[in-house]
């Protein structure tokens, strides 16, 4: 069952979102090339108690850290490591933070930059990188009432099958609120037809994903860790996310900067 949102619960989750976002560019910031991926963890728990949040992801059963790092073919759930970024990786971060009883989850993908700054990053990925971003945007303006699920679904995937990329299938974005997870289910291809698709309606909170690849977008468990899940053929992959609030007036991004 979807779990509708009052006004003044929104409030709560804006509040919360705000404060994320601001933490998710402040880690942004730090991944540059020699930076540790430990260290990026640290940060944001760090940051995330002196806002006077929880990490969201410790509520996940077997699951110990405030963020998911992934690093180039990681698409998903990549335990932060010790592992130091290199020029022309491309690295997501992916974070929760349970504030006020609600959760919020917002996740961006990265070129990291040496001394030569965007230099260091291929054309390629940087526009399939920009891409995502656009998508994203897209996706959001598609989360409004009288919409349906399935009206984002075909917006996330017409846009990455017509840049030449692929949607990585099997993961999906999600309702969150008082949990982590919630309904309804937001695939990033179309599985029904639209009728059947939940309607969009106001209280509706939202994280919306766009999870796709350079590649293919099958994918398999890495690193031997039980978590990590990457692109099979091991091509670039990348996440951009929000948390959404859907609203007579339009959808709102919660998790913006």
């Amino acid at each position: 069952m979807i779990d509708l949102k009052s006004d003044a619960d929104v409030a709560v989750m804006s509040e919360g979102g705000k404060k994320l976002g601001l933490i998710r560019q402040k880690l942004v910031r730090m991944a540059n090339a020699g930076t540790n991926l430990l260290d990026i963890e640290k940060q944001a728990t760090e940051l995330i108690r002196s806002e006077g949040g929880k990490p969201s992801f410790t509520t996940v059963e077997d699951y110990r850290w405030a963020t998911c790092l992934c690093v180039n073919s990681e698409v998903v759930h990549g335990i932060p490591r010790n592992y130091t970024l290199k020029a022309g990786d491309v690295l997501t971060i992916d974070i929760g933070m349970i504030y006020g009883g609600f959760h919020t989850d917002t996740a961006w993908s990265l070129p990291v930059s040496g001394i030569k700054k965007n230099g260091d990053i291929p054309a390629a990925t940087l526009s399939f990188l920009n891409t995502g971003e656009k998508i994203l945007d897209a996706a959001i303006r598609a989360a409004k009432a009288g919409n349906r699920i399935g009206d984002i679904s075909r917006t996330i995937q017409n846009g990455v099958e017509s840049a030449g990329y692929s949607v990585v299938a099997s993961l999906v974005g999600h309702g969150v609120g008082r949990k982590l997870h919630e309904e309804p289910q937001i695939p990033g291809i179309v599985r029904e037809k639209r009728e059947k698709t939940a309607e969009i309606t106001p209280g509706m909170t939202l994280a919306i994903e766009v999870i796709y690849a350079l590649g293919r977008g099958n994918v398999v468990y890495a690193n031997d860790d039980g978590w990590t899940i990457a692109t099979r053929d091991k091509s670039l992959s990348a996440v951009f996310e929000h948390t959404v609030a859907v609203t007579p007036a339009g959808p709102v991004i919660l998790t913006q900067s």
